[in-house]
């Protein structure tokens, strides 16, 4: 490891992942979700609230937006794995699975490759129902920024 590398990833909270680290996290989804990212989100598709229509439609009940189902990936990046400081600078996803209101779902993340030079991981990206069918697929590259010499920095300026 060169020392730009042990410099990169020392000062992220977590350090360097490994390729081949996995993180995983569930939830079951509500109707407040969409609720919430409709208003955020300015998404009121009737498909999300209308019920009659929905069940008429190709997925025969209320589904929940893309970004709901996708946030469970921001979580696990933000949180778990890189962690802390994590974003994200691209994402190539496919949503290949409706989900429905009151259905559980599972994100998981699996590092594909981390840079050397720089703070830059990419991931394999997953979501699943309570089956195990994948409702959403893809790859996602992230930075992680340094936040251990904020972190201290904060606490100083605390006390």
């Amino acid at each position: 490891m060169s020392s730009s590398a042990r410099d990169v990833w020392g000062q992220t909270i977590n350090g360097k992942p490994h390729v081949g680290a996995t993180a995983r996290r569930s939830r079951r989804t509500s109707m407040k979700d969409i609720e919430l990212f409709s208003e955020i989100s300015g998404d009121f598709n009737p498909l999300h609230y209308d019920e009659a229509l929905a069940e008429a439609s190709v997925f025969g009940k209320l589904i929940v937006q893309g970004g709901v189902i996708s946030g469970i990936l921001n979580a696990l990046v933000a949180e778990e794995l890189p962690g802390p400081g994590t974003v994200f600078l691209d994402v190539s996803w496919r949503f290949v699975k409706a989900v429905g209101v009151g259905e559980e779902i599972v994100g998981e993340v699996e590092v594909l490759s981390v840079r050397d030079d720089k703070p830059i991981v990419k991931l394999k990206t997953r979501v699943a129902n309570a089956d195990g069918e994948d409702c959403l697929v893809g790859e996602a590259t992230v930075y992680v920024a340094a936040l251990r010499h904020l972190s201290q920095a904060r606490r100083i300026a605390v006390a």
